[in-house]
């Protein structure tokens, strides 16, 4: 019999990966369009839900902004692991319907949230609640999406279908950027601040009962089979040449393959090939509204078009990326996108804070932070599909995405934000961004070249 590790991968119907992509994708955009308004609204959502004052003058709002941002994002591990169990034992749609559900259900609820002058001292431990749910069901939402895209795409393309995941991650930061930019432009200062910042919390819902409605009609992904806790290699655990399986079981289970050791090892190694797309992606692209304003004193409308252009660069070059590294491997690609992030980075902040500095050089820079950022975003769902087999791709993937990202995104505006305003350093975010990066790159080159033709485990 032909091992599983080099059979070709399952045939699909033509419909199965185009509906696939679609829920996955539809799923993945709501998400992160909440995040990227949450961002956006930052310094409207200090100043009503958190006491000015606290924690260090003038910044201690925005701070503690940021704290709520960063906790949520720690209990996107925990949503990694429980619904990230439920895709591998129970399957992918369920767990995608109930993400999805939990995600709108929370961003909804902060568009209607009373604020600390209405409600008092609950107001930021009620928000504070909300994000915590939805780093619940972010933590769910990637492992999910990405083995479901991956999973149900043709041979040769599993680059281009993961590439989807941050597509849509692109295009969800991007419509809540345009989202505050519109309505910025559309009402008065007074009408934002005082109700204005709801509208794009509430426009989540009628795109989160779309993607609920997308993902009632899915199908398991092909080669689902195999029963739960089994290593599709053997109980030698060695799926593929040099590289350990990834068997979430105990050694000493019946049936087990590798320790859970070999599973922690490929989480910390995935962790590190994707904490610089975590750093520079959050620095770049939802930190910068805050940083422009509380730093250089950029005018909320500068700050949301800067935002807008580099979303606009981050989605123009996240496909190609995915599409080429099916082409030459995700290696060359990954590696290029960090090592642009570590040579960039601090020039680009140099430009934005230059008063002399033309606009259209401004717009070129900020358009070229994002597409840098997509080098990496393009090729890494798939990188990361690739690293654990069928029967816990949905834990490992979420768990090492999501710890990266708790660490190195949601951090990233508390660690910015106070370290700026500690030591009055405008680079620190380059700094950040770029030493992310520089950690990244010795991590991606242990990639092996020609994982992108294997098929999945």
């Amino acid at each position: 019999m032909t091992p599983l590790a080099l059979r070709a991968d399952p045939p699909a119907t033509p419909a199965r990966p185009r509906r696939a992509l679609l829920a996955g994708s539809v799923g993945n955009l709501v998400e992160w369009y909440e995040f990227g308004v949450y961002g956006c609204f930052a310094t409207v959502i200090a100043a009503h839900f958190f006491t000015p004052g606290t924690g260090g003058g003038g910044a201690g709002p925005l701070v503690a902004t940021y704290a709520s941002f960063a906790l949520a994002f720690f209990f996107r591990p925990v949503g990694a692991v429980l619904f990230g169990r439920l895709g591998d034992r129970v399957g992918r749609r369920p767990t995608l319907i109930a993400v999805v559900g939990l995600m709108t259900l929370a961003t909804t609820l902060i568009g209607l949230l009373p604020t600390q002058a209405q409600m008092g001292p609950a107001a930021p431990w009620l928000l504070t609640l909300l994000r915590v749910l939805q780093g619940l069901s972010a933590g769910g939402e990637f492992g999910g999406a990405v083995a479901l895209m991956t999973e149900n795409a043709p041979p040769g393309r599993r680059g281009r279908y993961g590439a989807w995941q941050s597509f849509t991650l692109a295009l969800g930061l991007l419509g809540g950027a345009g989202a505050a930019t519109l309505t910025a432009t559309l009402l008065s200062p007074q009408a934002l601040y005082a109700w204005g910042w709801r509208i794009p919390f509430l426009l989540a819902l009628p795109l989160g009962l779309a993607a609920l409605w997308l993902r009632t009609g899915l199908t398991e992904p092909p080669g689902r089979a195999e029963p739960p806790g089994r290593d599709p290699a053997g109980p030698t655990g060695t799926a593929r040449t040099g590289e350990p399986s990834a068997d979430m079981s105990s050694a000493g289970e019946p049936g087990a393959g590798m320790p859970r050791t070999a599973t922690a090892r490929a989480v910390v190694l995935g962790i590190g090939r994707i904490m610089g797309w975590s750093a520079a992606g959050y620095t770049f692209l939802v930190v910068l509204p805050s940083y422009l304003q509380s730093t250089l004193g950029a005018s909320f409308r500068e700050a949301m078009i800067a935002t807008a252009l580099a979303n606009l660069g981050f989605a123009a070059s996240i496909l190609p990326a995915g599409m080429l590294s099916d082409r030459i491997g995700r290696r060359p690609v990954m590696l290029c996108g960090a090592l642009a992030v570590v040579l960039l980075a601090l020039p680009l902040l140099d430009l934005l804070q230059d008063p002399a500095a033309p606009a259209p050089a401004k717009a070129a820079a900020v358009l070229a932070a994002g597409a840098t950022v997509g080098l990496l975003a393009g090729p890494g769902p798939a990188m990361l599909a690739e690293m654990f087999p069928a029967h816990v791709r949905c834990t490992g993937l979420g768990v090492a995405y999501s710890l990266a990202n708790a660490v190195f995104s949601g951090c990233a505006g508390l660690v910015v934000t106070a370290l700026v305003a500690r030591t009055g350093d405008p680079d620190i975010p380059a700094y950040y961004a770029a030493g992310a990066c520089a950690l990244s790159v010795l991590a991606l080159a242990g990639l092996r070249g020609d994982d992108h033709r294997r098929p999945l485990r």
